[in-house]
């Protein structure tokens, strides 16, 4: 497990550096093609997180490495069973290799980022919300959008530009920003991360009320329904770390407050949809919306096929190929699919949380889970289920399940969780320990007071 730390320490310039360098990375989702079959997902972050690991290898334990061998043979040994074994295998090897790789990198992140401060880290995360607000801002009203369009076109394949600024118009009455990357749904999620990300670390006593500001920021800056999951996330984090109970056992009292917060932003959040996107809403009762079909009702319809023909293995990691008539099957007997303008696959499954029962069946994905829970605690994590919520809310909203954004999701919920526990351990090392007051104030030193005979009684 990783040692407790001060929660006063901070990082030095160099590590900051790198983290920003990283999240950064992570944002833009830079990739180099190393031959026509194998890219190098975020190649700037893949780099950063090698020096990161690099730098942090004195912290790397025997547990870290066996909770990491754990998840990996379970993913290699859900090759051999699943369909299609031998015509499959060079496809899903790939896919392993590029999943190992996205969480070499983001346990590289994990433990660069818990050594900060909880300072530094909500200092980092806000500055990136400020400079996506900003720049979006910029992109809407100045010349800013004709820079970011030639970055785009010479950074990323001509396949994955985004080319829907007709239909943002007629949607949302402006063209969305994409802020140097592929399309507006990525500026949103990243957005959205950061700023939870923000409210995770942040120390202030109000954070809430300006978390609920970002958002709203955010809804103005870059509109897109995913920015409500930040409604959805504030959930799991108040149930798990924001009010732990400190006596075992559970706190109903704080689970009653929890769902009265919960019934609120969801009040909210609907009033964020019926404000900002009433003719989207009205796209999707009429059958027009293809995309939020391809991110939340298609990738769910085929899970339940899949897991019905396929409980025990799923498809197979990456196994979009073997999926083909089996989407276009689903896709075709649903009454809310209204196009057949699919590109690939891989496009019309965008949701990396149903692909994950997808590629690896009910049976071999509650495994996954297990390892991935086991891991996490030798990691120090407290509450490996705060980190499978996070990364479930922000699932609807993104796919590439093998790729490094998917998996910085779950380890940077991990580092939340951890610094909140540092803090509780470290809070109750260095006070003494006392049966009439909380371990978290320490005690005033107790002053010996000289004795008066006098006083005292006699015998």
């Amino acid at each position: 497990m990783i040692p407790v730390n001060d929660p006063r320490a901070k990082l030095g310039w160099l590590d900051l550096t790198l983290l920003i360098v990283f999240v950064l990375g992570m944002y833009l989702s830079v990739a180099i093609q190393l031959t026509k079959s194998i890219p190098f997902p975020n190649a700037p972050a893949g780099i950063v997180g090698i020096v990161m690991l690099w730098r942090q290898r004195h912290r790397i334990t025997q547990t870290h490495v066996n909770g990491f061998l754990l998840v990996a043979l379970i993913y290699f040994a859900s090759m051999f069973v699943a369909p299609d074994t031998l015509p499959m295998f060079n496809k899903r090897f790939t896919g392993l290799v590029q999943l190992l790789y996205s969480l070499v990198i983001g346990y590289a992140f994990f433990m660069t980022l818990t050594r900060a401060s909880r300072k530094q880290a909500a200092s980092i995360f806000l500055c990136f919300c400020i400079f996506l607000i900003v720049g979006s801002l910029l992109e809407s009203y100045t010349g800013l959008r004709a820079i970011s369009d030639k970055f785009r076109a010479a950074v990323y394949p001509s396949f994955n530009i985004y080319d829907a600024d007709l239909r943002d118009m007629l949607i949302y009455g402006k063209i969305r920003p994409k802020l140097f990357t592929s399309e507006p749904s990525y500026v949103t999620f990243a957005f959205t991360l950061f700023a939870f990300s923000w409210f995770m670390f942040s120390e202030r006593r109000f954070k809430l009320i300006g978390y609920l500001v970002l958002i709203g920021a955010g809804q103005i800056a870059m509109p897109g329904p995913t920015l409500l999951l930040a409604m959805a996330l504030v959930v799991p984090y108040e149930l798990f770390l924001g009010g732990r109970a400190r006596a075992p056992g559970i706190d109903f009292q704080r689970v009653a407050k929890v769902g009265v917060l919960g019934l609120f932003l969801g009040t909210l959040a609907v009033v964020f949809a019926m404000t900002f996107y009433a003719e989207r809403i009205k796209q999707f009762n009429s059958h027009g919306d293809t995309s939020f079909f391809f991110r939340e009702i298609g990738p769910a319809l085929v899970a339940k096929y899949v897991i019905g023909h396929y409980p025990m293995t799923g498809a197979g990691l990456t196994s979009e190929k073997l999926l083909t008539n089996a989407v276009l099957t689903v896709y075709e007997h649903s009454p809310l699919f209204s196009t057949w303008q699919i590109p690939n696959i891989a496009e019309a499954l965008t949701n990396y949380f149903w692909l994950h029962w997808i590629y690896m069946g009910l049976f071999f994905g509650v495994l996954v889970f297990l390892g991935f829970y086991l891991w996490m605690r030798a990691l120090g994590v407290a509450s490996p289920l705060f980190c499978f919520a996070v990364w479930t809310i922000m699932g609807q909203s993104i796919g590439a399940y093998v790729g490094p954004r998917t998996w910085f999701v779950m380890l940077l919920a991990a580092a939340g969780a951890v610094m909140h526990n540092q803090v509780r351990q470290y809070a109750a090392q260095a006070a003494p320990s006392s049966s009439w007051r909380p371990a978290a104030y320490p005690l005033r030193p107790q002053v010996q007071r000289p004795r008066r005979p006098w006083l005292e009684l006699p015998g």
